[in-house]
Formats: C-alpha cells, structure tokens, sequence
C-alpha cells in the first residue's frame, strides 16, 4: 500500500503480454486528489472504474466523465479528476494490441478519450458491472482478461507496412534517440512519406513520438530516482541542458519536472513500471 492509495498490479497472461502491460489496480484511501495530470507515453491507457465515473480533460477544454475509456496515443498531458472516483483498473496498450485486441489501428484513437463501449460494445458495459461485484483484485484482473481473450480478433485488423512497425520499434528502443531522417534511411523511404505514414498509422509524427518517448523515459528516471539532479537527467538523456529539460517539461506536461514531482507522485493512473518484458516493447 502506498501512502494515500493502494496499488495493485499483476502481469498479464503469456498471450496478452505483446500487447497489453501489467494489470493495474488503484484504490485511494483517503480523498482523492482533486486534479492530476496522465501523461504522454508510448502506450494507449485504457480505464475502468469502480465506482464513479472518471473525468479526463485535455488542456483548455472542459472535464468529460467516463464509466470506461481508451485514450489514445497523445503529445500533451490531459487533466484526470474533478470526480469522486476512488478505485479502478488501468491498462497499457500497446499500438499492435490496438489492433488485435480492439480492432481499432491507433491513428484513429490519437489523442482522444472515448468510451470504451464504443469500441467494445455491450461486453463492456457488462464488464464493468461485473467487476463491481468482485471482492478481490485477482478476481477482478482474471475478468478483464478473459474479456480481452474472447474479444480477440479471429481476423485482426491488417498490420501496417513491416517498415513502420520497424520505425516504431527503433524510436521505442532507442527512446526517441534516432533521427528521422536516419530512421527514413533505414527504412528506405523519404522523410517525408515516413512522416506522412507514420502519421496516418500511430497518429502522431515520428518527431513528436520522439519527443514523448524521451520524456517517458526522464519520467520514468524520476520515479525511480527522484533525487536525480535534473542537470544529469538532461545530459544522460540528450537534452541540450537542464533548461531545454524544463522546456520540454513545460511544453508536454504543462508544469516544471519539480513541480510535478511534488504535485503529483505517487498517483497510480501514471505508474507504468516495466508494463512489457523488454523482448516484447
């Protein structure tokens, strides 16, 4: 148990694990807060709550409320709270688990939030019902992948083209580290038709991917160290120095990396330690 919260978190079964990270449970014990941040990262997010609906915000626009959703890939960080949601499961999805387990390529889920029953239909709605009726975690986590088995898609949605599924495993492996322009040369196509592509495919450019995989990464740093001095972070992960950190932070998250790091850890929506084995990222 976390301080303010319970975290719970189990690894998915053998054949969900290309797609889908840890399963995830959160209950706050006390009041939860009134507003944090879910922040961009290399994973779709899917919720389903508990109790109350969940309400997500992006930047500048009022707060919606969700019984289950799917965010997809996104570069900003949205609002999550203004609800008196206490407890529910959260998933990491990766873009292929997109298209086998919801059907869905994730270009058509970027950076929106949508119900979860839209995409699933009725045994969505009916697993959220029935999740609220289990009284343990392991119980709750074996419904939702039994759902995501029998919703698995005899027919899946046709991958993309080999070279885009290489260019988003490089820009995973190397968190954001390559270039475009050496990422279109190793593919052997322009920068400009793997932009486009990438685009179309993932919803978001491969420089913008870029961007957020770096970020993840330096997150992910400071969850794990929060004492690291931000001057070293920068420099270890290719920031030009602290200040183009703070920038970046600035830009993606909306608050400094301090700022959030006294705001906003622990809240479970963004934990996501090691979601996939590193064979499967």
């Amino acid at each position: 148990m976390e301080s303010g919260f319970e975290f719970h978190a189990r690894a998915a079964v053998p054949a969900l694990r290309p797609y889908l990270g840890a399963l995830i449970g959160y209950a706050y014990v006390d009041e939860p807060p009134e507003v944090h941040l879910g922040l961009p990262s290399q994973y779709l997010t899917i919720v389903i709550s508990l109790d109350e609906p969940v309400g997500v915000a992006w930047p500048g626009a009022p707060v919606d409320k969700f019984d289950t959703l799917v965010g997809g890939l996104h570069s900003t960080a949205v609002r999550i709270g203004e609800s008196p949601n206490v407890a529910g499961i959260q998933l990491a999805l990766t873009p292929a688990g997109s298209r086998a387990l919801l059907g869905i390529p994730p270009g058509e889920l970027a950076s929106i939030v949508i119900n979860l029953e839209e995409v699933l239909g009725r045994p969505a709605r009916e697993l959220n019902e029935q999740l609220r009726e289990r009284t343990t975690w392991e119980q709750r986590f074996d419904l939702v992948e039994r759902l995501l088995l029998e919703n698995w898609r005899d027919e899946p949605v046709p991958e993309p083209r080999a070279e885009l599924g290489w260019a988003w495993r490089r820009l995973c492996e190397t968190a954001g580290g390559v270039g475009v322009q050496d990422l279109a040369t190793e593919v052997g196509w322009s920068r400009r038709h793997l932009t486009e592509r990438f685009r179309a495919e993932y919803g978001l450019a491969p420089k913008v991917t870029a961007r957020v995989l770096r970020f993840e990464q330096a997150v992910n740093r400071l969850k794990a160290q929060p004492t690291t001095r931000l001057a070293d972070l920068a420099a270890d992960l290719g920031y030009a120095d602290q200040a183009h950190l703070t920038r970046e932070w600035h830009s993606i998250a909306g608050c400094s990396p301090r700022q959030w790091m006294t705001e906003e850890l622990p809240f479970v929506q963004d934990r996501n330690e090691d979601p996939l084995p590193e064979s499967e990222a």
